[in-house]
């Protein structure tokens, strides 16, 4: 999946009705907001470990196995820990804005009185966006750390 793909996707659903949107629009749209965030990770992990490669590539399926094994709970909760871990400020960025699109995912999907707004909705693809330019172009050692941050279990000394 293609981040810029789905932040177009989102904007389409933001605004879908020029005046006032339906709640199931925004909602779609907040959520495939974060699926953008998502899918981001998901291809940086990969391109960081396996390599980028092509559709015919003999290295696909290891790709495909990174790209996969990013779980959504743990994503988190390693974006959290990522403050201290003194990752570049475009990092902390990225986790940040990963966390706060997270929650306003499940407010989106799970529940049904939550109020969004066009404007809200907007700005948040408009963040996402911002952030995914900035992340996907920071030094790859620094992507790199993160994503081996992100994907692997860290082991405590004892």
């Amino acid at each position: 999946m293609r981040s810029e793909h789905l932040l177009q996707i989102a904007a389409d659903l933001a605004e879908a009705n020029t005046r006032r949107p339906r709640r199931t629009d925004l909602c779609r749209a907040v959520s495939t907001a974060y699926y953008a965030l998502f899918h981001c990770l998901a291809r940086v992990c990969a391109d960081a470990l396996a390599g980028k490669v092509g559709p015919n590539s003999n290295q696909r399926p290891a790709w495909r196995r990174v790209y996969r094994a990013l779980d959504h709970g743990e994503a988190k909760k390693r974006c959290r820990q990522a403050a201290a871990q003194q990752f570049p400020r475009v990092i902390g960025d990225f986790a940040e804005t990963f966390i706060s699109l997270q929650r306003r995912r499940h407010l989106a999907d799970y529940d049904p009185d939550f109020p969004f707004s066009k404007s809200e909705v907007i700005e948040d693809i408009e963040q996402v966006q911002s952030v995914i330019a900035r992340f996907s172009g920071a030094p790859r050692d620094h992507l790199r750390a993160f994503s081996i941050h992100v994907l692997m279990k860290a082991r405590v000394d004892t």
